[in-house]
């Protein structure tokens, strides 16, 4: 996987679309997104509230900043591990001005005091704040500002049912095809003013896992190596080149896909391996593989889940050049 650095975030600041007829993608999505902004433009009120689930770099980021801006209204941005007490969510609440909007990153990871906060707040528009200690504390209720609370998820499982159902609307953002894709690399060589033609464009949508922000960032890639061996146009040998230089091979699979893969082949001998047991093999943390790199590996068949663990594929033996034995296939 590609780490998110600086300039990576600059770049992808850069490249984010600003309205839902500018972004690519989730057609379904954007209808239903468009009919809520509108309907709270008609009645004159805050829009109700969206959970955005999905894999990361599909967009959900970039679709609160759109909700925020086709409302036309401020955008505040946090995220569930900064808010780990429920007095940081009341300030951050009690700030907030009239039809705002409040975008919580990886909502899921917020604290289980800050969760409850948030349930009467989404409801009723107030906060519960606890003033004192012991016997003399005192519950004080603060009207707060209507506002459209954004929460996104990568794992819309682990949120609880009360905060699930005070959503107003769900979305699930699904993998980008890759004609999809390679419209997104066209919009942002054009950003990024890069001459790049359409077979280059759809080579890197192959090979981008189904995620505009990794397609961005091959992009990237490809615009530096055409720097660097040429005159800065791209063409399809030079996006061939670049891609193989980075390790990212005929399926999309970088060098951390690869090693899940040999590591269940060749170390386990294609045995099922539990998910702690794979992370210290290949040197990952948990999180990443699982929500991460296994959910592209699942999509395209190279490893199964089973009730001992995750286990190669015959589809897994086949591009590693390897013949699958009979008795380590899956469910065998």
């Amino acid at each position: 996987m590609f780490d998110t650095q600086p300039d990576d975030l600059a770049f992808e600041t850069k490249l984010r679309p600003e309205t839902l007829e500018e972004f690519v993608g989730q057609h379904s999505v954007r209808r239903q997104i468009s009919l809520l902004i509108e309907a709270a433009k008609m009645q004159n009120r805050a829009a109700e509230h969206i959970l955005l689930a999905g894999p990361p770099g599909l967009g959900k980021t970039t679709l609160a900043m759109i909700v925020a801006a086709e409302r036309g209204v401020p955008l505040r941005l946090t995220s569930g591990p900064t808010i780990q007490h429920a007095g940081d969510l009341a300030s951050i609440l009690s700030s907030l001005t009239h039809g705002e909007v409040l975008f919580i990153d990886e909502i899921h990871r917020m604290s289980r005091s800050a969760e409850e906060m948030l349930y009467l707040a989404m409801e009723d528009f107030r906060v519960d704040v606890m003033v004192g200690k012991g016997a003399g504390a005192n519950s004080i209720s603060l009207d707060i500002e209507p506002f459209t609370l954004v929460g996104a998820t990568t794992r819309s499982g682990m949120l609880p049912n009360p905060l699930r159902d005070r959503f107003g609307f769900t979305a699930h953002l699904d993998f980008y095809s890759e004609d999809e894709l390679a419209k997104v690399v066209e919009r942002a060589a054009s950003k990024l003013s890069v001459n790049i033609d359409t077979a280059s464009s759809a080579l890197i949508a192959s090979r981008s896992r189904g995620t505009p922000r990794i397609a961005n960032r091959l992009l990237k890639r490809v615009r530096d190596y055409a720097l660097v061996h040429g005159d800065g146009t791209v063409n399809l040998d030079q996006t061939a080149q670049a891609l193989s230089l980075y390790d990212i091979d005929a399926l999309g699979l970088d060098r951390i896909d690869r090693s899940i893969l040999e590591v269940l082949i060749h170390k386990f001998g294609g045995k099922p391996v539990g998910l702690g047991t794979l992370a210290v093999a290949i040197g990952e943390e948990r999180d990443t593989i699982e929500e991460v790199v296994e959910p592209y590996l699942i999509r395209l068949g190279l490893i199964t889940r089973t009730a001992r663990g995750r286990q190669a594929t015959p589809a897994a033996y086949a591009h590693l050049g390897e013949s699958a034995p009979s008795d380590r296939l899956p469910g065998l």
